[in-house]
Order: C-alpha cells, then sequence, then structure tokens
C-alpha cells in the first residue's frame, strides 16, 4: 500500500481515470500501451501488491486474481489472493520474478489513499510505485510503470481507513484495473480476435 497518491515525482506522466467511467476498461488499456516497450519481446510482468488481510489493501491481488482466474492475460502475472505479495515478501518475490525473468518491464500495481474527491480514480503512469512510502517502511520502488487505484481518504489513521474501505469499491476498481490490463496485453501482442476480449468489456455489478 502507497498511502500517498502523490508519490509520484512527474505528475505530467501520470493519467487519471474515474473507473466508474463507461470507458474506463478502454482508458486504461490506451494509457498502458503508451508506457509498454517497443520490444514485444521483453516479457511484461505484473506485480500486484497488497494483502487481503485489510480490505482496503486488497486491491492489488484482485487485480492479480482477476487476471490469473482467465487464465488468458498474455503477460507474467503476481500478486494474487492465493499468493500474494506484499511488504514481508516484497524484496524475496522481486528476487524471483528478475530470476525467472531476463530484463522484465515491471509494472506495479498498487492501492493507495487520496483527496475524498479523488476515490475511486485510476493513476497510471512512468516511474515505480513505492510500497510503504506513507508509513516510512524501507521497501524496494517497484516498477518502470505503476498502476494505482486511491480507495479511500487519507490524512488520519490510515490503516484504521484501510480497514473500513468499502469492498464493493475495492472489487469494481480491481475489475476495472484487470479488464484493462487485459485488454491492453491482447492488443500488445497482436491478438485480435474478439472472442478473446469479450470478458474485457463484461462489467460486473456488485450489489
Amino acid at each position: 500500500m502507497n498511502l500517498k497518491s502523490s508519490f509520484f515525482e512527474n505528475k505530467n506522466t501520470m493519467s487519471r481515470i474515474l473507473h466508474e467511467d463507461l470507458d474506463a476498461v478502454r482508458k486504461i488499456s490506451q494509457e498502458l500501451l503508451t508506457l509498454l516497450p517497443e520490444d514485444r519481446t521483453l516479457p511484461i510482468v505484473i506485480v500486484c501488491i497488497g494483502t487481503d488481510r485489510s480490505t482496503g489493501d486488497s486491491l492489488g491481488p484482485l487485480v492479480g486474481t482477476f487476471l490469473e482466474e482467465k487464465a488468458a492475460s498474455p503477460f507474467f502475472v503476481y500478486g494474487t489472493l492465493d499468493d500474494p505479495i506484499h511488504a514481508m515478501n516484497l524484496k524475496e518475490k522481486l528476487a524471483e520474478i528478475k530470476t525467472k525473468h531476463v530484463d522484465p518491464f515491471i509494472i506495479g500495481v498498487d492501492a493507495c489513499l487520496g483527496r475524498i474527491k479523488s476515490v475511486g480514480i485510476v493513476q497510471i503512469g512512468e516511474g515505480p510505485v513505492k510500497p510503504g512510502a506513507g508509513v516510512n517502511k524501507d521497501l524496494p520502488a517497484v516498477g518502470e510503470a505503476h498502476i494505482t487505484g486511491i480507495v479511500n481518504v487519507s490524512g488520519f489513521m490510515e490503516f484504521m481507513v484501510l480497514q473500513n474501505t468499502r469492498l464493493n469499491l475495492v472489487l469494481k476498481m480491481a475489475r476495472t484495473i484487470a479488464n484493462g490490463i487485459y485488454f491492453a496485453g491482447s492488443q500488445h501482442h497482436g491478438k485480435n480476435n474478439i472472442s478473446h476480449l469479450n470478458w474485457a468489456f463484461d462489467r460486473e455489478k456488485t450489489p
């Protein structure tokens, strides 16, 4: 969990998309495509950070799980509900990824807190995500690019805020992000078969 949405120094490289936007999946996929390396032989690795022990911090592993369940993402995905990546194992998992993949292009996915008017916004941009930045934890930065979702309000008793974040919001944001990642991957790898992309636009309604 990166507790501060303003962590990224170069704000000009970051796009913000409301997850409820009817065109959010396409916008996320398009923004992500602009960040991917032109060399399509490079492995693209999605590192989804977080834990289901905290509702607000479960965004990352939910994204990873949605991608893994479809078994259709052309990217390599790490960090799911079954095998989460969090503060206790982040360094170990990053080392594992770098031994399995040669010169990977890593995209870090994480939840964050921000201003009240920004809750529900997905941020996409260049540069890494820094887990634990808001709580003075010495954790490695993750990724050549990042996707973060603002799940609640920052500024006061952040860990309590995370525990009281609505699961409904986190689920919707995670599904939208996962759909956008998958669709971007399919386009990046030249998969134009619409039957492989149908699920990317399925908007499941959570009561």
